[in-house]
């Protein structure tokens, strides 16, 4: 395994970081701003609006310079960014420490999984970009609860200094360990970049994308309400069971690689498939805690072992294009999290209880298949075509 891809894991498992721990911080930074936590959360939304818009934009301003070097830009953002955010004096600029972070987030996942899946061999593409993301979902597990510690123990402020010192980690390491792998005379341009987006495939990749993930985090998003308004646990026993749920990101993930590299598509109809199965369970069962532990890290597992296998694939049907394509997805995995959040919102807003967004996240999940099954289907006809007018290729492809 090539070590730049672990110096990418730790640029990974950086912005993970800055993305979620705020969430278990919101009291100490409301307190200290003189703000509501109503207000504090803005600190989330704004960063995920501002990934978005980075995920497109930075990624299309900075397509012809060295991935390598975009790279190292970005880090340079993202520390600037949470350093603004730990001196901030008033909400304001701790608001604009948080956008100037969240910029980078969607173009360096974007970008990396480029520079992720050319570091190996062809056949091994989507192991290296589970490997990367490995970084994200041990923020999940190991960063949030020990952010959230330190947050607690020294200040909130302390928790974005320590982010900060692992954007400079971050850096060195890539500087070091990851090589340029683009040739001198690779072709580039903001052009060439858009073209990709001709491709039906590539935006029936997003659509999945947006899906998938909208269907998982349409449940994860209130689960400490079902977790203790359903299923009966404590309030001080949600931050231990959702590191259960992390658990099964990390498996997932790596499980999900080795498959993808195997075949993208049936990876994706069978995860999907079961993540959808699995929230139908937990909507059932909600009100069993045994169940419910089960269910949890059955439910990351599924969900985010999907994430590999979506990022290449439309890598994939970008051809020689696939930076901007890259970007876009990571944007598409944020749009689903917004979307999966309104959804489940409107489901308890209507007054249906804390399973509605368990049994609308089933429902996104589903329609995410549906899209999937059609996207795989034209994938395989276009395929076989392709084969009867070359007697001498290979159907590799077919079988993708």
């Amino acid at each position: 395994m090539p070590l730049g891809l672990l110096a990418l894991a730790v640029g990974a498992f950086g912005i993970g970081l800055t993305e979620f721990v705020i969430m278990g911080l919101l009291p100490e930074v409301a307190a200290d701003f003189a703000v509501t936590e109503a207000t504090a959360g803005w600190l989330i939304s704004g960063y995920a609006l501002s990934v978005l818009v980075g995920a497109l934009g930075l990624t299309a301003a900075t397509v012809r310079l060295p991935r390598k070097a975009v790279l190292l830009g970005l880090l340079v953002l993202f520390i600037a960014g949470n350093a603004i955010t730990a001196v901030a004096p008033d909400y304001s600029v701790a608001m604009i420490g948080r956008i100037v972070a969240a910029l980078c987030h969607g173009a360096f996942f974007g970008i990396g999984s480029v520079v992720a899946s050319e570091l190996v061999a062809p056949d091994k593409k989507a192991r290296a970009i589970s490997i990367m993301f490995t970084g994200l979902t041990a923020a999940n597990v190991l960063g949030v609860p020990l952010g959230t510690f330190i947050g607690q123990q020294f200040g909130w402020r302390a928790t974005f200094w320590v982010i900060s010192v692992i954007g400079v980690v971050a850096f060195a390491g890539i500087a070091a360990l990851v090589t340029a792998p683009r040739t001198d005379g690779a072709a580039v341009s903001l052009r060439r970049e858009l073209a990709a987006f001709r491709s039906g495939q590539v935006w029936l990749s997003l659509v999945v994308t947006v899906l998938a993930f909208g269907g998982m985090f349409g449940a994860f998003t209130y689960i400490a309400y079902t977790l203790t308004g359903v299923a009966g646990f404590a309030d001080e026993a949600v931050p231990w069971l959702l590191v259960l749920f992390g658990i099964g990101l990390v498996v997932g993930n790596a499980v999900g690689g080795r498959l993808a590299d195997r075949s993208i598509d049936r990876t994706l109809l069978c995860f999907i498939a079961a993540l959808a199965a699995v929230l139908v369970a937990f909507g059932l069962l909600a009100g069993s805690q045994p169940a419910t532990l089960v269910i949890l890290v059955i439910m990351g597992g599924f969900g985010f072992g999907t994430v590999p296998a979506l990022q290449s694939r439309i890598m994939r049907y970008a051809g020689g294009a696939p930076t901007l394509a890259s970007g876009a997805n990571i944007g598409a995995f944020n749009v689903g999290n917004a979307l999966g959040a309104w959804a489940g919102g409107v489901g308890i807003a209507a007054g249906f209880g804390y399973t509605a967004p368990i049994w609308i996240g089933a429902a996104i999940t589903a329609s995410a298949l549906v899209v999937m099954a059609f996207a795989a289907a034209g994938a395989r006809r276009t395929a076989l075509a392709a084969h009867r007018d070359t007697p001498t290729a290979t159907l590799e492809t077919v079988s993708a």
